[in-house]
């Protein structure tokens, strides 16, 4: 806590969900104790790569695997790796004319800004990108329609932040890859099942090694070979520029031991602990809450806030939680209809009653721009 202090930082509840402007996550002592070996001891780092690696794939029961700095830099480094396919000119030179085959086809609903835009990332790893369909419909025909002679991978977005409808499935994306020759390139970065799209079939999966698996700051590719190694081959090239330090591998590791024997919180389990924090916040006059699930079909619960437009605006409120000694962070993706969401598996009941206590003094009439708010 001396930390808030010291440096003058609010303290902050994060009811936002696992976000990279957060922090992303809190990290066990299992976690910490991890990475406090690697910072204090030497090794050999492209084995502990390796052996990393083997030792997560043999866990999830995958043929390889890589740790990054993070699923943005996963991306970048899938992409280049995929554009060179272990070449040693391109590793050194990623943006070299010498190579033509560097189209990446995605279905356009699925090019989004996720903090950064997954356009800006494939650009990185030296790749063009080409959309197929519109932002409301792409069809197996249409990304076909995309590929040529200088297509370098198909890619696909599994979030929230992606087009939800009228978007061909993975199973699809897939069947085109295999047809064509072409590796496909999954982005699941804060996806929750370690097993379940890579048995689908992708070349490359990308995850956040600090969202679900609540990691340090890293990402985790799970693929196949040689396409991970030629991933593992950039951090002697593009990956220089964003390499991952001793004490993240190692963390990223204790973290995926302890998640797959961990229990997490179930639907139910959530749902249960929203309840009375639902009851609370339908008692402040001009707040109507609902349990509502999360819109990409994740099991994850979280608390939907309709707010009076004749009372205040969702944006002033939002504005208003975040002021004072304790920020209140929100997801605010339907801030314009006036809705806010409250997600709670990083909320504990005490910070869950300082949010009702924060929403009724906005409610009742005090200033949403008063610093001097709870």
């Amino acid at each position: 806590m001396e930390i808030y202090e010291k440096l003058s930082l609010k303290k902050v509840i994060n009811a936002s969900g696992k976000m990279s402007i957060l922090g992303v996550s809190k990290v066990s002592d299992a976690v910490l104790e991890a990475q406090k070996f690697g910072a204090q001891h030497f090794f050999e780092m492209s084995e502990l790569t390796k052996k990393v690696g083997l030792h997560i794939a043999n866990l999830l029961g995958t043929e390889n695997a890589v740790v990054v700095s993070s699923a943005s830099a996963g991306i970048a480094q899938c992409v280049s790796a995929v554009i060179g396919m272990g070449d040693a000119y391109h590793l050194m030179h990623p943006y070299t004319d010498r190579i033509k085959k560097r189209e990446i086809v995605l279905p356009k609903g699925h090019n989004v800004n996720y903090g950064s835009s997954i356009e800006l990332m494939i650009e990185i790893g030296g790749g063009k990108v080409i959309e197929a369909g519109y932002a409301n419909e792409c069809t197996k025909e249409q990304v076909e329609m995309c590929i040529t002679e200088n297509t370098a991978a198909l890619f696909y977005v599994k979030s929230h932040h992606s087009v939800q409808k009228g978007m061909l499935s993975i199973e699809a994306m897939q069947e085109l890859s295999q047809q064509y020759k072409i590796p496909l390139i999954l982005d699941a970065a804060a996806e929750e099942d370690l097993s379940l799209y890579y048995d689908k079939g992708p070349s490359l999966v990308i995850y956040s090694g600090a969202k679900a698996l609540e990691g340090p700051s890293s990402g985790l590719i799970l693929g196949r070979n040689p396409y991970v190694e030629y991933v593992q081959r950039q951090s002697k090239g593009l990956g220089r520029s964003m390499k991952v330090g001793k004490e993240s591998i190692l963390g990223l590791l204790a973290a995926i031991e302890t998640y797959i024997v961990s229990d997490k919180e179930s639907g139910e389990a959530q749902k249960i602990r929203l309840k009375p924090f639902i009851l609370s916040l339908n008692e402040i006059v001009g707040l109507s809450a609902s349990v509502v699930q999360d819109g990409a079909g994740r099991e994850i619960f979280r608390a939907q806030l309709n707010i009076d437009k004749g009372i205040i605006t969702a944006f002033e409120v939002i504005e208003a939680l975040k002021c004072g000694e304790v920020a209140v962070y929100t997801r605010e993706y339907q801030a314009n209809d006036n809705i806010i969401e409250f997600d709670i598996r990083a909320v504990n009941e005490n910070e869950m009653n300082i949010i009702t206590s924060k929403l009724k003094n906005i409610m009742e009439g005090t200033d949403a721009k008063n610093s001097k708010l709870l």
